[in-house]
């Protein structure tokens, strides 16, 4: 038995696709396989599985585990729930890897998987050998002695998120999206202490309120409308898996997942002077400046939550995070990006910084900046312009930091240029002190795609 998958499906980070289209129930059952085999090499032979409200997931869970029990692995089903519950599972639990069945925050018809092998990320050159193994069909047999079990962890995980909480009293609005995380929200707002209002708790895969991604601002006005509605302190939001928070001020201002570090910061920060706090490139000037003025290290890193966590076991950081509102925590935690983790840790630091989270959003600098810019470009050459564009710019002397693409830094600000790990796009954004200083980053920037034969054009979805 060989099986080939839909090559746009074996990601960076994941595996995903449209269900009918790319990934289907063969697909399933061939990561089941291939996941079993490798895991079995390895000296390992229990696996967590949990999966998210997608209509399709409890398809794709059954298939994904009569494949990992074909290759001989015994399977604990940890039920559906957000992706940080599944993490949970895999590190607290006696098993050797976890997987989790999820599209994240993608449309509803798109689904995935999430993979930890012996604890660490599984992605990159790991998701291409399933591919491998798949083609050639090089899987382990299991002898039909194989498990599956159940393991009720829902509210283990919620007692866990609340364990050691200090955090004051607040009045806060919580969005769920519809998403995996809503049950979860619903019993860890009971333990927490203040007042709390909940929407869209209940699990609908076809999302019939909002896209669940905090990301973006359109999709954060209902809770804006909670907020002002009930007065609240603040808001908080959770993508469709639960692993990237969101969140607004009690005046719906956004707080950015670079504005959530700062904040987060303070807390880690006293607990541990002097630590590295990893952030990724596209993340604000101001937020490095901040975790430097807190006495902290600050790293920029590359974009991904796979490339963070194994860069945070690298330098011990003890806490990391993302634009994109994925946040990492390994002080007192385990070290996986856990928005349920991070709201409790988030309401602490406010309580902790001893301001209301208004005071606090009005207190950062501001620096004008673009939203993240997507822009389609050929698979072939995404990487080649970056290449091109990092030639030209250091023939030209700039100051540019090429941690994951082209970073460059002048008088006005900073402006990021670099090719997505999981989609045909480029990625742009920029920061400036005044308006006059944006425009003139962004000429540069289109100045540098010109000259690689690209024009900015219209930003494209994630």
């Amino acid at each position: 038995m060989t099986h080939r998958f839909d090559p746009t499906s074996l990601r960076e980070y994941d595996i995903r696709g449209i269900v009918g289209e790319a990934l289907g129930p063969d697909d399933a059952r061939a990561i089941g396989r291939g996941f079993a085999t490798l895991l079995r090499r390895s000296g390992g032979r229990r696996v967590a599985v949990g999966w998210d409200g997608r209509v399709s997931s409890e398809m794709l869970r059954d298939a994904l585990i009569a494949g990992l029990t074909a290759s001989g692995c015994d399977v604990v089903r940890t039920g559906m729930g957000p992706t940080p519950m599944l993490y949970y599972a895999e590190a607290t639990l006696e098993v050797d890897g976890g997987i989790q069945i999820t599209g994240s925050h993608n449309p509803g018809n798109y689904n995935g998987f999430k993979m930890v092998f012996n604890h660490l990320p599984f992605f990159g050159d790991d998701i291409q050998t399933l591919g491998r193994l798949a083609a050639e069909g090089d899987w382990e047999d299991g002898d039909g002695s194989e498990t599956v079990t159940d393991a009720d962890i829902e509210d283990l995980y919620v007692g866990r998120l609340f364990a050691g909480y200090a955090g004051g009293t607040f009045r806060i609005g919580w969005d769920a999206g519809n998403g995996a995380a809503g049950p979860v929200i619903e019993k860890l707002v009971k333990l927490l202490p203040g007042e709390h209002h909940t929407l869209f708790t209940d699990v609908d895969g076809n999302f019939p309120n909002h896209h669940p991604d905090p990301t973006e601002e359109k999709n954060l006005a209902d809770l804006k409308a909670l907020v002002a509605e009930k007065q609240l302190d603040f808001g908080l939001a959770f993508d469709g898996d639960g692993d990237r928070v969101g969140a607004i001020d009690g005046q719906g201002r956004v707080i950015w997942g670079d504005q959530l570090l700062s904040i987060l910061a303070v807390p880690v920060l006293r607990k541990a002077p002097g630590s590295t706090i990893i952030a990724d490139v596209k993340a604000s000037q101001m937020l490095y400046d901040r975790i430097a003025e807190l006495g902290g290290e600050p790293l920029m890193w590359k974009t991904g939550h796979s490339l963070i966590k194994t860069k945070m076991k690298e330098t011990h950081a003890p806490l990391a995070g993302e634009m994109s509102g994925h946040i990492f925590f390994a002080q007192d935690y385990y070290g996986f990006d856990d928005a349920q983790y991070a709201a409790v840790q988030l309401i602490n630091a406010v309580h902790v910084i001893g301001k209301s989270m208004t005071e606090i959003r009005s207190e950062m600098p501001e620096f004008i900046n673009t939203p993240e810019m997507r822009f389609q470009v050929d698979e072939s050459r995404k990487f080649a312009v970056v290449e091109e564009v990092l030639a030209r710019l250091e023939a030209e002397g700039a100051d540019v930091n090429r941690t994951d693409g082209a970073r460059v830094n002048t008088a006005d600000g900073w402006w990021l240029l670099r090719a997505s790990n999981t989609q045909d796009v480029l990625v742009a954004r920029a920061e400036a002190k005044s308006h006059e200083g944006l425009a003139r980053l962004m000429a540069m920037i289109d100045a540098q795609l010109a000259a690689s034969g690209l024009e900015r054009g219209e930003t494209v979805g994630h």
